[in-house]
């Protein structure tokens, strides 16, 4: 049997309103982000992203900072689940 991880976050991100078409590309071309809420005249986001591993999630969180016209990525939820691969 065969242990996977799977973490999910949801982050809201503070943008410069200007930016915010731009942002939202990029931030969609990150694998297994969503966008599900956005407040275009607050140039606030609701993103969720996913990943198989912590690391690989810290990562993800990390270049969203990084993209232009981000001033603030705050972490508001984060759960993770290990599901055991089911054995015929």
């Amino acid at each position: 049997m065969m242990n996977n991880e799977w973490h999910v976050s949801g982050l809201m991100v503070q943008a410069r309103p200007e930016k915010l078409p731009a942002l939202i590309n990029a931030l969609l071309a990150i694998p297994e982000t969503e966008i599900p809420v956005t407040d275009r005249q607050q140039g606030k986001l609701v993103v969720l992203m996913q990943a198989d591993r912590s690391q690989a999630l810290l990562e993800k969180i990390e270049s969203a900072r990084n993209l232009e016209g981000v001033l603030a990525v705050s972490l508001v939820y984060h759960q993770q689940d290990e599901q055991g691969e089911v054995m015929p």
